[in-house]
């Protein structure tokens, strides 16, 4: 009985993982049959007859990436028109924008026969193209990582914005209990805490693990507190606690940039990559 309360418990958090990473197993299950014809059909076209981005095998390849494209990009557009309820759920949209985005890079390969371009726009459409499927699936994580997190251990809540103007109030608080308190916390405060709420201080190990290291960096007050008198220790606890809040927010600092800085390298260059997409298909018909 014991053995099967310990399985079923390891399945119990192996489908929270899966649901977690893999919100839809039908469009993953359909998006790995699509690319695995996409495979397929290269394979016979390399059998039929030969591939070039401007005969009909090359073409066809190219078309079906541009279209695919354009049904990504639509995403964006559905996230601007949430209240329209006669749409389909924007959910829906996110399924294709991640798999269809994926399609559309495999298809991009194909139609180039997976070869270096030649030319200058083509050459900026591969690398855009790369970098804009790369980056959607590291915002995919980064989305999906950093809620659990903030939410893991911490007990702040704070708007990004909000930040640098809370660490500063929380320093001016922090200020008074130590011209309230004596030498040994002064001297403490200078040589620990003080710099500190100057500005917020980004930490990579916010990603990881933003509690645990919180937790080990507020472990310093615990070396001072046993030579303080009670009153004293009643203010340096307050100034732990506030010292504490200043690295949460620090926290929150560090991995909502992350997102916004993710924001910004992914979404302006998948309309530069719009704009030359156009220009290459122009450029195509027109020659």
């Amino acid at each position: 009985m014991k053995q099967t309360a310990i399985y079923q418990k390891k399945r119990v958090n192996h489908s929270k993982w899966f649901n977690k990473w893999i919100q839809s197993p039908k469009w993953l299950a359909g998006f790995g049959i699509a690319f695995l014809v996409a495979i397929l059909v290269y394979v016979a076209n390399i059998f039929v007859g030969e591939l070039h981005p401007a005969n009909a095998w090359g073409l066809s390849y190219g078309i079906g990436a541009a279209v695919l494209f354009v049904g990504v990009m639509i995403y964006s557009l559905r996230r601007r028109t949430m209240g329209i309820r006669a749409l389909p759920r924007s959910w829906i949209y996110l399924q294709f924008h991640v798999y269809g985005g994926a399609l559309f890079l495999m298809l991009m390969f194909m139609h180039a026969n997976f070869q270096l371009p030649n030319g200058i726009i083509t050459w900026w459409l591969w690398i855009l193209s790369i970098w804009i499927v790369v980056s959607g699936l590291i915002g995919i994580v980064i989305q999906k990582w950093i809620p659990t997190v903030l939410n893991t251990g911490l007990t702040t809540e704070v708007h990004y914005d909000r930040i640098p103007t809370l660490i500063e109030a929380s320093g001016v608080k922090a200020k008074k209990l130590v011209a309230m308190s004596g030498g040994l916390v002064r001297d403490f405060y200078a040589k620990h805490l003080e710099n500190t709420f100057l500005a917020p201080q980004p930490r990579l190990m916010y990603f990881l693990d933003a509690a645990s290291s919180i937790h080990k960096d507020t472990q310093k007050f615990d070396h001072v507190r046993p030579f303080l008198s009670d009153d004293e220790r009643l203010r340096f606890d307050e100034l732990k606690m506030i010292y504490r809040t200043k690295l949460e927010m620090d926290a929150h600092f560090t991995l909502q940039r992350a997102l916004r800085w993710w924001i910004f390298a992914h979404a302006p260059l998948s309309i530069l990559l719009i704009v030359l997409l156009i220009v290459h298909i122009l450029s195509f018909v027109y020659y």
